[in-house]
């Protein structure tokens, strides 16, 4: 679909999912346009240099693209037709869980009353606000079994750190120096950069034969300096922890505590809670689990519970409901300060407790089992296509492996998933978990219907199916999308933040 009459007398090719190139901001400039007219008021208003001082003030205008309001608009509008969003289709990223974002929750938080709050006004004049977070936090505590949370941290990495630095606090407050913090070989990448952060030492354990904590091997590196240990439940590979409360009895006897990475909290709200596995700290993404958007759709929320022995150590201040059932901020008796200085993400919290309240406790449920359901139907569809990396029942996501299909055709599991493009799907999660050769990670999500699923199954097939005959056009898929192969390890050492790089 060609788009003419652009800026300057120019036209282009433009079209909704293809390869030709958008002109820049500053290829449809015309000198003199403008996207804003401001009248002259009249009013009489300070120099600029008397106001931030005249060494401050540059010169020469600072170099911008003359648009009108209409081209840059267009321009932009353009721009988003060219991306995959989880508005446009399944989005089966593995461990991710990029859900569907109910427009429900949109709504919400479009409500003025909300979003027309300034962050700095005083508790008096923000009583709602006060009370939507504190009902957001009891909730979360109810669904994950704990007995207290923070909401200040803006991310799930944010999350894990400030988890960590409660461990921290908890511990130098029994005059105790342990210095390591146990991993699983399958954990997420995350996980030992914020024990680094947060100035512990890794200590990795393997997984077993069936892709679960090595119970023993565990046992064999606990000891009197670990101060615990970072688990997934269910883990990376899609599978439920069976031996999780054999596993809390030992950190626990070795003095450690418990930290629930939440990542993978999807596949078990409403069904089963992390607290009674045994855990001490649970961090949530609330983009993941509770369908926020994510990062690039606006802050994320990693919102921090905790057990009753650290729930005095959280972030402060904190929204908390007084005795006289007015809400104030007040910081917990122990507080290792702030970890984020505003709730600037307080929209995505009121998202989540929209759908959280939308769903209900029943609700819930539905959508870990749904979820569930979705990846074991997916996992089996595909058994003689892309055998699942643990030949038994997964949680909310499938691990499959294209090690076979390597071997038989040199097609690897990479170049399955960005034929995938072309097919109308974004690409699953690939080489991830790391114990997992030519790993595959399908994470359905509950919101993908049986005829999608079935389409997803039929666009693996096909792709197999060519590898035979089609191996080279493989290894450079996606041809249709507007942006071919990339050099991912390329663009990750030797990055160019320009919008010319791909000419370097």
């Amino acid at each position: 679909m060609a788009i003419t009459g652009l800026p300057g007398g120019r036209a282009a090719s433009v079209p909704l999912m293809g390869h030709e190139t958008e002109p820049t901001m500053f290829e449809l400039s015309v000198v003199g346009r403008s996207a804003a007219q401001l009248r002259t008021t009249g009013v009489p208003t300070r120099p600029l240099a008397d106001m931030v001082g005249a060494a401050h003030v540059k010169r020469e205008p600072v170099a911008l693209a003359d648009l009108s309001e209409r081209d840059l608009v267009g321009h932009f509008t353009r721009l988003s037709h060219r991306q995959f969003s989880v508005d446009l289709g399944a989005y089966p990223l593995g461990s991710c869980t990029m859900k569907y974002n109910p427009k429900f929750c949109d709504a919400v938080a479009a409500d003025p009353a909300l979003n027309g709050v300034h962050p700095g006004a005083p508790s008096t004049l923000t009583q709602g606000w006060l009370e939507l977070l504190v009902d957001l936090e009891e909730k979360l505590c109810a669904i994950t079994g704990m007995a207290a949370a923070t909401l200040q941290p803006a991310a799930g990495a944010a999350g894990e750190l400030t988890g960590l630095l409660l461990m921290r606090a908890y511990h130098a407050s029994r005059g105790e120096d342990r210095r390591r913090v146990i991993i699983p070989d399958s954990a997420h990448g995350t996980n030992p950069a914020s024990v680094t952060l947060g100035g512990y030492e890794v200590t990795t354990v393997p997984s077993n034969e069936r892709g679960l904590v090595d119970l023993e091997a565990l046992r064999g590196a606990l000891g009197p300096d670990v101060a615990g240990i970072m688990l997934t439940n269910p883990n990376t590979v899609g599978l439920f922890e069976e031996e999780i409360t054999e596993i809390a009895t030992a950190v626990h006897d070795a003095g450690g505590l418990l930290y629930y990475d939440g990542a993978n909290l999807n596949a078990i709200v409403g069904v089963v809670r992390p607290g009674d596995m045994g855990f001490d700290i649970v961090h949530m993404n609330l983009h993941k689990t509770f369908a926020t958007p994510h990062g690039g759709g606006g802050p994320g929320a990693g919102p921090v519970a905790v057990s009753v022995r650290l729930a005095d150590f959280l972030p402060g201040p904190k929204a908390t409901r007084l005795s006289d059932g007015t809400y104030d901020w007040v910081a917990p008796a122990k507080s290792i300060g702030r970890v984020h200085g505003w709730h600037g993400n307080a929209m995505v919290l009121a998202r989540a407790l929209a759908y959280i309240d939308v769903h209900g406790g029943d609700g819930l449920t539905r959508v870990a089992q749904h979820a569930v359901l979705n990846a074991n139907w997916l996992r089996r569809r595909l058994a003689d296509t892309l055998p699942a990396a643990y030949d038994r029942p997964c949680m909310h996501e499938a691990v499959l492996s294209a090690t076979a299909l390597k071997a038989a055709t040199g097609v690897r599991g990479l170049d399955v998933a960005k034929a995938l493009l072309d097919e109308g799907f974004h690409s699953p999660t690939v080489y991830f978990p790391l114990i997992v050769d030519e790993a595959l990670m399908f994470e359905p999500t509950e919101t993908e219907s049986p005829q999608t699923l079935e389409a997803l199954a039929q666009a693996v097939e096909r792709i197999v199916a060519r590898a035979d005959t089609e191996a080279d056009e493989l290894h450079h898929a996606p041809h249709h999308t507007p942006v071919s192969r990339v050099d991912e390890a390329r663009a990750a050492r030797h990055l160019i933040a320009t919008e010319d790089a791909a000419t370097r």
